[in-house]
């Protein structure tokens, strides 16, 4: 939900902020009037039932376009599931549900859906796996069926399998060759050590090693109707949407050995302190995290509203002082993520070689201002309308709803954490901003890795401690 909201706000930002950036900063005009008060956001009333094999279903009708979208969201079915070795295997699994069933080939699910005035899509993350669909309304009980086909019957043909891994090798060969792709590996095995949350980024060995024999086998570990949650929102009635889940749902069956829940992962971490050699390179990679809270936290707003304050946005501490100020930079960021098992604080940039040592002092002054000074009332606010006004405008769209229901509920969330997300962000305070950042945003808690051409950059480094140098 969180990376959801800030993908838009930033999208926002930026798109405001271009015509300033060519030249001298702008200020608004005195004489503007004050901002409106906050829209609410508009009260839901989520009917549920649970079905004879253990699926959830819950349904949200809405008033407005004709369309209806679903959301099919498996419990300990994604990344945290998959085998040591099998690094990324979900996103494969996923992939691959929509390539052709044991009763229609890839081409005809594709044209099947678009004749429905919709889609599918499947998608993979930390804790699960989540399926969904679209359509017109009108069509709305042949595009279940449609789902359930996928869900159901996936056949994961071998031309597909290997066109699909064919893509995936490719893919990987683009990102290895960038260094925020391996700032980001290393800074997962030094935040999660041996724990699965660590291994989400898939290996060449992991892509080719994927059969259709494990595809099948890890489908029926995985794909489990107790372990589900189905969304159905738009123009339909609650009890045509409990219709359409029965005849769509209500016979599926797990078979064989259910995967394991994920285990707890670690709040705390060794600190690593690495560069990772990238000969020539002109700038460096910055990341900086260390591991944090499970969603169910008590801290998940607080924290959330204090990495937002430090590198939520465009006018957040972290960019405005390394961007704006110091001109170090394109881009910083700071930001958390919170899983059903635990979750991890991380910030970061891409900097100017003769300036690393000096963002990395930037950084953590930023850490430390944040705990020891209260944050100004005027910022806090504007951070919590920029925070409330993405969830807001996102969840604008109903299938936008459906999956961010889907994506609270995987990660132990209950309904209420949608209904009062506006609420909760307000309500957080300057002082528990400051209590945030003592607890998680502590500079001496903090892993550092850094991608770049050590001989450029090792002298800069030596105040923050000693760096393992690795290829």
């Amino acid at each position: 939900m969180k990376l959801q909201i800030r993908l838009m706000a930033a999208a926002i930002a930026l798109t405001l902020a271009a015509p300033v950036l060519a030249g001298p900063k702008a200020e608004l005009p005195k004489e503007l009037p004050a901002y409106a008060p906050d829209a609410a956001i508009p009260k839901i009333d989520i009917a549920k039932r649970t079905l004879s094999n253990g699926l959830e279903v819950w349904v949200l009708p809405r008033n407005g376009i004709p369309r209806v979208d679903v959301a099919l969201a498996l419990r300990d079915a994604g990344y945290a599931a998959d085998p040591k070795g099998s690094n990324g295997f979900a996103s494969i699994l996923a992939g691959m549900l929509s390539e052709g069933t044991t009763v229609r080939d890839s081409r005809a699910i594709a044209e099947l859906s678009q004749g429905l005035g919709g889609g599918v899509y499947a998608g993979a993350g930390n804790d699960g796996l989540t399926v969904g669909g679209y359509s017109l309304a009108s069509n709305a009980p042949q595009m279940m069926d449609l789902l359930a086909e996928v869900v159901r019957s996936p056949a994961f043909p071998e031309n597909e399998l290997t066109l699909a891994k064919a893509n995936a090798l490719q893919a990987l060969k683009v990102n290895e060759a960038q260094p925020n792709t391996r700032a980001a590996r290393a800074m997962l095995a030094a935040t999660f050590g041996d724990h699965p949350y660590a291994r989400i980024m898939p290996t060449e060995q992991s892509i080719q090693s994927v059969t259709r024999a494990q595809l099948l086998s890890e489908y029926q570990r995985r794909f489990r109707p107790e372990r589900g949650l189905l969304v159905l929102t738009g123009k339909l009635t609650a009890e045509q949407g409990f219709a359409m889940a029965e005849k769509a749902f209500g016979s599926w069956k797990g078979v064989g050995t259910a995967t394991a829940a994920t285990p707890k992962a670690p709040m705390t971490a060794p600190v690593t302190r690495a560069i990772l050699q990238r000969d020539g390179s002109v700038q460096s990679a910055i990341l900086i995290g260390r591991p944090a809270i499970a969603a169910t936290h008590p801290d998940y707003f607080p924290l959330g509203l204090a990495s937002d304050v430090l590198g939520g946005g465009f006018s957040s501490r972290v960019n405005q002082n390394l961007r704006e100020d110091k001109g170090y930079t394109y881009g910083a960021s700071a930001t958390d993520a919170e899983f059903a098992a635990g979750g991890r604080v991380q910030a970061g940039a891409n900097v100017r070689n003769e300036v690393t040592g000096a963002a990395l002092k930037e950084f953590f002054g930023e850490f430390d201002r944040l705990a020891k000074e209260p944050v100004p009332a005027a910022e806090l606010n504007d951070t919590k309308r920029y925070v409330a006004g993405g969830f807001l405008i996102t969840n604008q769209m109903q299938s936008s709803v459906a999956r961010t229901l889907a994506n609270n509920w995987l990660v132990g969330l209950p309904i209420e954490a949608f209904t009062q997300y506006v609420d909760k962000v307000r309500a957080v305070s300057a002082a528990q901003v400051q209590a945030m950042a003592r607890e998680y945003w502590k500079p001496a808690d903090m892993s550092v890795i850094v991608v770049g051409d050590s001989k450029a950059v090792s002298d800069q480094l030596k105040p923050f401690g000693e760096f393992e140098q690795r290829k």
